[in-house]
């Protein structure tokens, strides 16, 4: 049997309980599921996933869903007759 060394990790019970789950749900545990990430991390000398924080805000990212869906014909877009209508819609 080969060697193994111990690694001792604080996480909050919460995300354990639910990494616990989702690796169940793939056949593994979660000693397994760390095993693989810290293998695929060697084989690609650093995190083996890009980690940056987002780019914009929720509210940048909730106009850019919707310009999204308004491009894509899943929303509407709201028209005005003049500028006037709008700013008086923007107003409301």
């Amino acid at each position: 049997m080969a060697k193994t060394a111990t690694i001792n990790m604080r996480v909050s019970p919460e995300i354990k309980s639910d990494a616990e789950s989702i690796f169940a749900s793939l056949g593994m545990t979660l000693t397994e599921a760390i095993n693989i990430f810290l293998h695929k991390s060697v084989m690609e000398g650093g995190l083996p996933f890009d980690v940056r924080q987002p780019r914009y805000n929720a509210e940048t990212e909730a106009a850019m869903r919707e310009a999204r869906d308004i491009m894509s014909g899943k929303v509407k877009a709201v028209s005005y007759d003049s500028a006037e209508d709008m700013f008086a819609a923007l107003d409301e």
